[in-house]
């Protein structure tokens, strides 16, 4: 997309807004299948957290994508966009066995993550299919809140544990279909991601009957100019190749599963704000625009550096500004960043805001939500709408007045 396109759908929708570049998110998609064009079996499964619009959903439903969901709501919006059950994949944390089981109810597949529900579910529903997701104890990842493949992780089912779960399945005799680890996001090492197979590997011995393998996602995406990422075409050679080698030993060609979401939607992703004021103080110049962290927390939650363009006058002298929102917190997007000179009323882009960006939004402060637009076929289209005051009062409900007199 050009900046000319992007001042167009601002002027066209009101800022604050997000825009998603269709084109970028299957050209995403068609490089990762492409990679890993040397495995039988592939299969994609988009993370929906990443980005949840049932409009992206149908999207990469077309392209041939399946779906991750870590919610009961999630698996609902999925069932909404037109996934069939068996194409949805249900990997919770810390839910309670009475949604697992409503989710199982639906034909749903189920990933269970520890030791305590394994057992009840099995015991229960020895038939259903199960996948395990184990914890590979592997650090990896950019940062601390998106490394979930640790030892002390609350992710998946320690790989040193494995003794007591082959003993919980054989007892319930419980039907084990995959296996599954996720170490974290932002990985840019492929021999840290082909190390962390390997445990898995070993771990996929101790069952006779599995159909795949899935081996999560989280590969670095570039966040600025000349910024490093994973190098996907790479880690396809080398994992496609031990994968297939793995199939022959274990005397089954199993599909291999992906669950990439920042890598298909980040890049894809552009947020619109405008320039409220520019304020000068003794030592430091402020853009504050008509936003915050109740629209885009990453900067603010892992230290994300998202690449900022006046896309107003990108040809403008460059100066050195702090971006910050409307929030009464601390919600700064960048400090003593190089920007081309800012005036108020300019609008600026921030970049890879397709992945954990809207989803992660809320009301604090009661600002409204922002729109969505869906960059396709040379046209923006809306697919979501500014919220409005009715939205912010649509649950709440008023005391009767008798209650209400202190």
């Amino acid at each position: 997309m050009q900046g000319k396109d992007l001042l167009q759908l601002a002027e066209q929708f009101g800022t604050p807004i997000y825009v998603y570049d269709a084109e970028k998110i299957q050209s995403q998609y068609n490089r990762l299948t492409k990679a890993f064009s040397k495995v039988d079996k592939l299969r994609i499964n988009y993370a929906m957290k990443a980005l949840s619009n049932v409009a992206i959903l149908k999207l990469l439903k077309e392209m041939g994508s399946g779906l991750d969901t870590v919610s009961i709501q999630e698996v609902l919006l999925g069932l909404h966009a037109g996934y069939e059950p068996d194409k949805i994949f249900y990997t919770p944390n810390g839910v309670s066995l009475e949604e697992i089981e409503e989710v199982a109810a639906m034909g749903v597949q189920i990933n269970i993550d520890n030791l305590s529900i394994l057992e009840q579910f099995g015991t229960k529903y020895p038939n259903v299919p199960v996948c395990i997701r184990i914890n590979p104890h592997v650090m990896a990842g950019g940062n601390a809140n998106i490394s979930v493949g640790h030892i002390d992780s609350k992710f998946g089912i320690s790989v040193h544990q494995l003794p007591h779960l082959v003993r919980i399945v054989e007892n319930t005799h419980m039907n084990i279909v995959g296996i599954h680890m996720h170490t974290g996001s932002d990985i840019l090492d492929i021999e840290v991601f082909l190390y962390a197979a390997e445990i898995l590997f070993d771990a996929a011995r101790n069952f006779k009957n599995l159909e795949f393998l899935d081996f999560g996602s989280g590969f670095k995406v570039p966040y600025k100019k000349d910024d490093i990422e994973t190098d996907i075409e790479e880690l396809g050679k080398k994992l496609s190749k031990r994968f297939n080698s793995f199939c022959a030993e274990y005397g089954k060609d199993l599909t291999l599963i992906f669950e990439p979401g920042k890598f298909l939607v980040s890049e894809a992703g552009f947020f619109l704000a405008k320039v409220n004021v520019v304020k000068q103080t003794t030592s430091t110049v402020f853009a504050g625009i008509d936003s915050g962290f109740n629209h885009l927390i990453r900067p603010m939650f892992y230290g994300s550096q998202h690449y900022i363009e006046n896309i107003s006058h990108p040809k403008g002298k460059e100066r050195f500004y702090s971006v910050v929102g409307y929030i009464c917190e601390t919600d700064t997007f960048a400090n003593n960043r190089k920007i081309a000179e800012i005036k108020e009323g300019d609008i600026l882009c921030f970049r890879n805001a397709g992945a954990y960006c809207f989803s992660m939004s809320s009301n604090y402060n009661s600002r409204y939500k922002p729109a969505e637009v869906l960059w396709i076929h040379g046209e923006g289209h809306l697919i979501r709408a500014h919220e409005t005051f009715e939205d912010l009062l649509r649950n709440q409900i008023p005391l009767p007045e008798t209650v209400a007199t202190v």
